[in-house]
């Protein structure tokens, strides 16, 4: 009988049929970091003794193998087929031993990691491959072409992660920009690396991507002629798509899917059509037999006439068509952005084809109805994740000032129709069939046609739901969000920001789920049984139906809170003394009147904060006061915020107003040594000492924001130089001696620029250099660069062709010969022209939706309309576009009347605000200029 000491291990029995000799070795894992590898290597057999906790903790193959219910669970020994050298690495890495990684021996090791489950030599892995292909790290040139190759082919076969096409491209580009040098003299490796880009189903990639991508030496000519096969197939109507089918070779038009492909991603992809889908899941061999793609091509006519009208039923899509393979392993799929997918008939092929779905993440479709929710959950019945975000109204009731409104019902659906309106309870037919869903995280952010009898219908279903999301849903009631509150009695996690959450719904929250016993008496007991004592995200930022006693009862429940915002609530001092929680993470009080003792006594009992944002909070500066009397330890009366969270926290990102100074900066050094993001607001003053030293305080900043801050070209340039890993840069409203020289230096990282108000005398040589040195962003604000004139668009639509984010106010002459050259930015998702010039045509809506077909968000000024008026487009032609602002100015007018014409200055009067929902478009007046 075994020992105790015995059933601690087990032996691993490894061949070796190459070896020098035929000899048998026992070695102990208690040894393993004195073996000598060599001399193992030599031996034909070895047994290894290996502690068996460690093999199952560690690696999910051997989990599987000695902790579950197969026989060999009881086995002393286990034979090992594999490669001796390799099992030998695997180990290593599980005892925590370091191993060596090249480009000879990465595949064998990423195989075998994959193979046993061992998750901890997989991100070695990986991370070795990221540092390898980097253009910074020290390994760059350890990948050779042929290396290269074989890491290609093995990704075809084992491809664990469909990312489009994108990542393979970038990751391509990445390394063919770091060898440049070691390619030029090598022809044929330069063939193979051009046969490689080759490869890439270029008509897949993302429209983004594609555009950005065009000014790439390397990627030059694959992005024009991917931008000019994704606008080909987006002028085909998607009831015409089926003639693709025409077409010789249907290879590169089919999504990359393998047996091990667990994510795909199609977001960005406006060119993707159900067909397109479908045409990825059918069997190669259909697509190549004449006679099948006849047959095929006949069978999705069906399929064609559902996506020509979006109101008809999927069901049935299938019908004729020969079986579809099924990938088990995909469990999430991702299709933001991609309208012209005929959604009806996308879920009959997700049920057929990922059997095995649990997330979906569909974001800005507006098309995608609470009835197309519903019928994912009934067709997809291991859903747990929907994303169905959208772009937030600007109509927040809290925020304007409304004039006028008048909702322009879009017209009725047909009778053939499944569905009547968007309303769970208009469809007769899903009443017929009761469900219970598995989502259990549900994002709805955004969507303001959600009213309370579609939460009622939604809530009834997913009895599971922890996770709820309904920032911006400004057309659901304080009462519809009570009634959800009380019906999920298993949610941890409520984001409400900007919505009616009231009163109402802080009652729900603070009820007992269940009837309390003989204990009610007892605060503790009655608070354990609450909703709000289990929270572990709350967001109600925004939400001014929620007065200061509700918020005082709510935050003295909230035991587990891992994430708060309360950005511009009612919230004082009182309910953050009375918050009992300790596990914060993430604090939002922005706008808000708290002070900063009150701040401090949170902080010195949540030591894992991360994110603070405490930007416009004025009374930060003066000193707080507890008006309910409770006696507070002397422990947590600390008067110095900064000096509080230097000494508990370890910060991520933060963001300060009032008060913020160099002081406050030093006080905060040991808690931001890791800072990702900081923000800087109006009230706050570092000063030139303490930008200066940014830079070196916080080197691995990606994130910074500065306004109503002194600067100088000095200190710009010290920003460029230093923070390698940059990616957003906003200085807005700043004073100081800045001109444009500060951005002569390259930051390859930027992705985002903000320049408001900071650099009046840009001209079009300063936007060349910009372009030069800032060449990957796809962000873009300028204002008040009056210098700039009808040449500059030409120059940032040729330096930044990827852009997906425009805003240009107040510049010069921009826009008064026209507005052309922008259409050369076809990624365009989001773009502001206001005060640049009269000369933008009234089609210019028109025109923008249709050769821009991601473009979402508008915003123009009536004083640029070279016609005096903008054409609005109907439901029929807007693609994707669901908001548009356009404001209108008046004229100021001079008290003194021998200068009236002198002084007179268009000042801002209204504003019109277009928006689009899933059910009609809503015309609203409002005061403010947004």
């Amino acid at each position: 009988m075994a020992s105790e000491s015995d059933d601690e291990f087990v032996t691993l029995l490894c061949t070796n049929p190459n070896a020098a000799e035929d000899t048998e070795t026992f070695i102990s894992t208690t040894d393993i970091h004195n073996w000598e590898l060599s001399a193992i290597l030599r031996c034909q057999t070895v047994k290894i003794q290996a502690h068996r906790v460690r093999l199952v903790e560690q690696s999910s193959y051997f989990h599987g193998l000695l902790s579950g219910s197969f026989c060999e669970s009881n086995l002393s020994c286990v034979s090992i087929q594999w490669n001796m050298e390799v099992f030998i690495n695997v180990l290593k890495c599980v005892y925590g031993c370091k191993v060596d990684i090249t480009s000879k021996t990465f595949l064998s090791l990423f195989e075998a990691a994959l193979y046993f489950g061992v998750e901890s030599l997989l991100l070695t892995c990986k991370t070795w491959f990221s540092e390898a292909s980097s253009t910074k790290g020290p390994g760059l040139l350890e990948i050779q072409v042929d290396d290269l190759i074989h890491i290609w082919n093995f990704g075809l076969e084992h491809d664990a992660s469909n990312l489009c096409e994108m990542h393979l491209a970038d990751a391509l580009l990445v390394w063919l920009t770091a060898n440049t040098e070691r390619l030029e003299p090598l022809s044929k490796a330069e063939d193979d690396c051009t046969g490689i880009l080759n490869q890439l189903r270029i008509s897949l990639l993302p429209l983004w991507f594609a555009a950005g991508k065009r000014r790439s030496c390397y990627f030059t000519e694959l992005a024009e002629k991917s931008m000019e096969t994704i606008f080909r197939l987006l002028k085909i109507p998607p009831a015409d798509s089926i003639g693709i089918f025409d077409d010789g070779d249907l290879d590169h038009l089919r999504i990359r899917l393998t047996e091990y492909s667990k994510k795909v991603n199609l977001s960005g992809c406006p060119q993707i059509t159900s067909v397109i889908l479908l045409l990825s899941l059918l069997p190669n061999s259909y697509c190549v037999d004449f006679m099948l793609r006849k047959s095929i091509r006949q069978s999705l006519i069906n399929l064609e006439r559902l996506s020509a009208n979006r109101d008809q039923c999927g069901s049935g899509i299938l019908h004729g068509l020969p079986p579809i393979l099924s990938f088990e392993g995909v469990e999430e799929v991702d299709i933001s952005k991609c309208p012209r997918l005929h959604l009806e008939s996308t879920i009959e092929i997700f049920l057929k084809s990922f059997p095995s779905l649990r997330k979906l993440r569909a974001t800005h479709l507006l098309n995608f109805k609470t009835t197309t929710l519903h019928k994912l959950m009934l067709k997809c019945p291991r859903i747990s994740e929907v994303d169905l975000t959208i772009d937030i109204t600007p109509l927040i009731p809290a925020q304007v000032s409304v004039i006028s409104s008048s909702p322009v019902i879009v017209p009725p659906l047909t009778n053939k129709s499944c569905f009547v309106g968007n309303n769970f309870l208009g469809m007769a037919s899903y009443h017929s069939q009761p469900s219970v869903s598995n989502i259990t995280r549900l994002i709805l952010e955004g969507r303001s046609d959600i009213s309370d009898l579609d939460l009622q219908y939604i809530t009834g279903l997913c009895v599971s739901l922890k996770y709820i999301n309904l920032k911006g849903c400004v057309s659901v009631t304080d009462t519809g969000i009570s009634n959800l509150i009380c019906r999920c009695s298993k949610l941890h996690s409520i984001l409400v920001c900007d919505t009616s959450f009231g009163i109402n719904s802080i009652q729900a929250l603070c009820s007992g789920i269940t009837s309390f016993g003989p204990a009610a008496s007892d605060l503790e007991k009655r608070c354990s049984d609450t909703l709000a004592f289990k929270l572990q995200t709350l967001h109600i930022g925004g939400c001014m139906g929620v007065d200061e006693r509700s918020l005082f009862d709510l935050m003295s429940q909230t035991q587990a809170l891992v994430s708060l915002c309360l950005r511009g609530t009612h919230v004082v001092d009182d309910a953050l003394y009375h918050f009992p929680g300790s596990s914060l993470e993430i604090l939002d009080i922005s706008n808000t009147m708290v002070s900063g003792d009150a701040l401090a006594y949170i902080v010195n009992g949540n030591p894992a904060l991360k994110c603070l944002n405490a930007r416009g909070c004025k009374n930060l500066i003066h000193q707080g006061s507890n008006t309910s009397g409770t006696e507070l330890s002397s422990s947590y009366s600390c008067r110095d915020l900064y000096t509080v969270l230097g000494k508990k926290c370890m910060l991520e990102e933060i963001a300060f107003g009032w008060g913020f100074s160099w002081l406050s900066l030093l006080a905060l050094r040991p808690a931001i040594m890791s800072l990702r993001a900081i923000s800087v607001g109006l009230g706050g003053s570092l000063g030139e000492d303490a930008l200066r030293l940014l830079p070196t305080t916080c080197p691995m900043l990606e994130s910074l924001i500065l306004c109503f801050q002194v600067i100088s070209d000095a200190i710009i340039i010290n920003f460029m130089r230093s923070l390698r890993h940059l990616q957003a840069l906003s200085l807005c409203y700043c004073l100081g001696d800045v001109s444009t020289s500060s951005f002569k230096n390259s930051i390859a990282n930027l992705r985002k620029l903000r320049l408001e108000r900071v650099t009046p005398q840009m001209t079009n040589n300063d936007l060349v250099v910009l372009t030069q040195n800032c060449a990957s962003l796809v962000e873009f604000s300028l204002v008040g660069c009056r210098l700039l004139n009808s040449d500059s668009l030409r120059l940032i639509s040729q330096g930044w062709p990827g852009l997906i984010s425009v805003h240009l106010e107040d510049c010069g002459e921009v826009t008064a010969t026209g507005v052309s050259y922008l259409f050369n930015c076809r990624a365009l998702e989001d773009i502001l022209l206001r005060h640049n010039g009269p000369g933008i045509p009234s089609s210019f809506i028109l025109d923008a939706a249709s050769k821009m077909p991601m473009l979402r968000q508008l915003a123009l000024d009536l004083c640029d309309a070279c016609e005096g008026d903008f054409d609005i487009p109907n439901d029929g032609n807007r693609y994707l576009l669901s908001i548009v602002k356009i404001a209108r100015c008046k004229f100021q007018r001079s008290t003194n009347i021998y200068f009236q014409e002198t002084h007179r200055r268009p000042v801002h009067k209204d504003t019109l605000v277009l928006v689009w929902n899933a059910q009609n478009l809503n015309s609203t007046v409002v005061k403010e200029r947004i």
